[in-house]
């Protein structure tokens, strides 16, 4: 039987098929040469609108009202000037241009290893990103990575150093774990070395992946310029406060944004507990508080570590004792529990009459124990009351007594703090490296940012009541009696410590509360400071005020 030949229209349709298709080609070749200009432009425009955003989300808010007003001027300006809307339109076009032009990496080169990055970064991401039944999946084996990547920098060493990524709707970006497998993919892939900072719109449906400088570790203790009651806990991101302190480095002086801690009664966070690793710089932190609490209060040290921390504040001025022993530990924390109890049946009497508070009542006193772990053991084994027990009064009344409690322990030991100190310690701070999990136990929220595996002495993370999570470098603020230390470091810390005209024989002994605090000497037609005593009621004086009544 013979072949009947097939019609013309379909033993030639795959050659027309294919003309048609060049056609096609030829057209869109032809169209986008001749948009080229227009596509550049556009191009151009959306990136100096993402670098305006980019900048003014780094702008303080306290710069923000002068930048308005300066760029306010400049288009004042722009305006009155004769042709100036036409040159400022040309202007505009010509940067627009000039970023816009065609930057794809090249086949060859410094280019080329750029390209092989942000494709390793795009099929890593795939298993995140997709699913088997996206009809047009954005992440795809083999597919092209400049949909996924529409802006994209790199450093001098050419790594990523910005990276905006879009992903599919269907992504659970309000799941922590989900978010949290794509930080930790995009930090190997990218160089686990530096610290990142992940922005998640959700609206966008877009990640903003930007490497973050390190944070200053030349600026050392000084005097900060505060108010009373702010102490400067340390340095943070520029973006993340809202003021800057000018601080002086050698000859020159730069503002820098500050992590402000607000004590006393009207504080929402009077007490402080810092949790590091060993050598991490929690006694460095409590050094540079106490230096600042100096300034307007008087202080009580407990330290735990032995090592003698705190040595170069023994029989300054305002610093009531600095005991390192358990006996001496005990009957300090006992004389800050009775005083703060005694401060508030003063403020409560004084109330009751209409009167203002005593001032005796009103210069903050601070209570800094140092690694209370070590002295918990040491009462464990001789049969005494915990003094962590004797911390309760303090931190429950503290507020109310103008009482500031500040506790420093190590992450091994952390497990041995008391409910008391866990529940009325609002303010935290993590120094050292710190997993995902440890951070969060203290601090109460995951850091927006990755934490590195190696940081300098005094970095962490900082978190004040509810709010967020900053990174944080404690200024330097060394022992003045190490010899290892830096010298201009120790230099100023010896140039903030009050001066010792109280002798160490003639020092209120907290053993014997009735004893009356010794002053230093006065000049003639100097006025007195009020009378301060240590005198103090017994325990249980918060329950018999309460007993009193109105």
């Amino acid at each position: 039987m013979a072949r009947r030949p097939l019609p013309r229209i379909l033993s030639t349709g795959g050659a027309q098929f294919a003309r048609g298709r060049q056609l096609a080609r030829t057209a869109a070749d032809s169209a986008t040469d001749v948009l080229h200009p227009l596509i550049t432009l556009t191009r151009g425009l959306r990136r100096l609108a993402s670098a305006g955003r980019r900048r003014w989300a780094a702008t303080p808010k306290d710069r923000r009202g002068p930048l308005l007003f300066l760029i306010a001027s400049l288009v004042l300006a722009v305006a009155l000037v004769p042709y100036g809307p036409p040159l400022a339109a040309i202007a505009l076009m010509a940067a627009a241009a000039w970023l816009g032009r065609d930057r794809t990496p090249a086949a060859d080169g410094a280019d080329a290893s750029r390209a092989e990055r942000l494709r390793s970064l795009y099929e890593a991401l795939v298993p995140s990103f997709s699913t088997a039944d996206d009809p047009a999946p954005l992440y795809a084996h083999g597919g092209e990575w400049g949909n996924a990547f529409p802006v994209y920098e790199f450093d001098t060493g050419g790594r990523v150093s910005h990276l905006v990524i879009r992903y599919p709707a269907y992504f659970p970006d309000g799941e922590p774990d989900a978010r949290v497998r794509v930080e930790h993919l995009l930090t190997a892939k990218a160089g686990r070395e530096r610290e990142y900072r992940f922005d998640w719109d959700e609206e966008a449906n877009q990640l903003t992946v930007a490497v973050l400088a390190p944070l200053p570790t030349d600026i050392t203790a000084q005097p900060f310029v505060t108010a009373p009651g702010e102490t400067v806990l340390g340095l943070t991101d520029p973006s993340r406060v809202q003021r800057t302190l000018p601080l002086t480095h050698a000859t020159e002086q730069r503002d820098v944004p500050p992590v402000v801690w607000r004590t006393g009664v009207r504080s929402t966070e009077p007490h402080l507990l810092v949790v590091g690793q060993p050598g991490s710089g929690t006694s460095t932190l409590l050094r540079s508080v106490v230096l600042q609490a100096l300034r307007h209060g008087d202080v009580l040290i407990a330290e735990g570590g032995g090592t003698g921390e705190y040595a170069c504040l023994t029989g300054r001025d305002g610093v009531l004792a600095v005991e390192s022993g358990l006996a001496g530990v005990l009957t300090g924390l006992e004389w800050a529990a009775t005083e703060t109890e005694r401060r508030l049946i003063a403020a409560n009497r004084a109330r009751q009459a209409g009167d203002p508070p005593p001032d005796d009542t009103k210069r903050p006193l601070w209570v800094v124990v140092d690694r209370p772990s070590l002295f918990t053991h040491l009462a464990a084994a001789d049969d005494h009351k915990d003094p962590q027990a004797l911390l309760q009064v303090p931190l429950r009344h503290g507020r109310a007594a103008n009482v500031t409690v500040v506790v420093a322990e190590q992450f091994d030991s952390a497990d041995t703090l008391s409910d008391a100190v866990r529940q009325h310690t609002r303010a935290r701070v993590v120094l050292g490296p710190a997993t995902g999990a440890q951070l969060e136990a203290v601090l109460g929220a995951p850091p927006h940012t990755t934490p590195p595996a190696h940081v300098p002495p005094g970095r962490g993370y900082a978190r004040l009541g509810s709010g967020p999570v900053l990174r944080l470098q404690v200024p330097a603020t060394p022992d003045p009696y190490d010899d290892s230390a830096d010298a201009a470091g120790r230099e100023a810390v010896l140039s903030l410590l009050p001066p010792r005209s109280t002798p160490a024989d003639t020092r209120p002994d907290l053993r014997k509360p009735d004893t009356p605090r010794a002053e230093p000497e006065k000049e003639p037609g100097e006025g007195r400071g009020p009378e301060k005593t240590l005198r103090a009621e017994p325990v249980g004086a918060v329950e018999a005020m309460a007993a009193e009544g109105p």
